[in-house]
């Protein structure tokens, strides 16, 4: 067998190739006119991807389905159960080609928060310990409102014709979910995020995505270095 050299190339230790990354957000939903219906899909992937290169992690792409509470329709999405199986699918294969033992999931997609209540079960049924990272979810603003929009911007995947007509919730409900009374009254962010488009519009600031996704690779970075310091 080739001794392969873990040490070569610009990697924050040989030991960060046992840990991948990979990215879940959503490939089909709306997201206003100026924004593409995978953009979640998108930005988690460049988190991902980023923090590999960064970092020396393996980069295992992205999970193909999408999770969404029962309040919100705005796109095709699939059940918890379906996620889930897909997760543990694509991480045993990785595990098998790869030899990681260790993962990180960088979530794009407010709707696959409730993934957390499976992480148990990934764990178990993969045999790989399991980080979910959820920062840009935390950090982005109302679905379709500044934040993703200036980190579209970032990304090359903004329509910026379009842009003017971003914050008309009339037309286009899944801006801010503010179509969604039901998850607005369940929900005080969604509420806030909803009011915050309705009454002040939204803009793009190509310094402040960059500064989004710095935030989310960097967080990224963090659990990276935790899970190397844990050998």
């Amino acid at each position: 067998m080739v001794e392969l050299r873990l040490n070569a190339g610009n990697i924050i230790s040989p030991d960060v190739h046992k840990i991948g990354v990979i990215a879940l957000g959503s490939h089909l939903e709306n997201h206003g006119p100026a924004l593409p219906i995978d953009t979640d899909a998108k930005i988690a992937s460049y988190i991902a991807f980023n923090a590999s290169l960064e970092s020396g992690a393996k980069y295992l792409g992205v999970i193909y389905p999408a999770h969404e509470i029962d309040e919100i329709h705005h796109g095709i999405h699939n059940s918890l159960e379906e996620v889930s199986n897909e997760i543990i699918n694509v991480l045993n294969s990785a595990k098998k080609f790869l030899s990681i033992d260790k993962v990180i999931i960088i979530n794009g997609h407010g709707g696959n928060l409730p993934i957390v209540a499976c992480l148990n079960e990934i764990e178990d049924k993969t045999g790989l310990l399991v980080t979910l990272n959820s920062k840009i979810i935390e950090s982005e603003g109302p679905h379709g409102g500044t934040g993703e929009l200036s980190m579209a911007k970032v990304l090359g995947i903004l329509n910026e014709e379009e842009v003017k007509n971003q914050d008309d919730t009339r037309t286009y409900g899944e801006i801010g979910l503010s179509a969604f009374k039901e998850a607005r009254a369940n929900d005080p962010n969604i509420e806030e995020g909803a009011r915050d488009i309705e009454e002040n519009g939204v803009y793009v600031d190509e310094d402040y995505g960059k500064q989004l996704l710095n935030l989310a690779i960097n967080s990224v970075l963090l659990d990276i270095q935790k899970l190397l310091d844990s050998y």
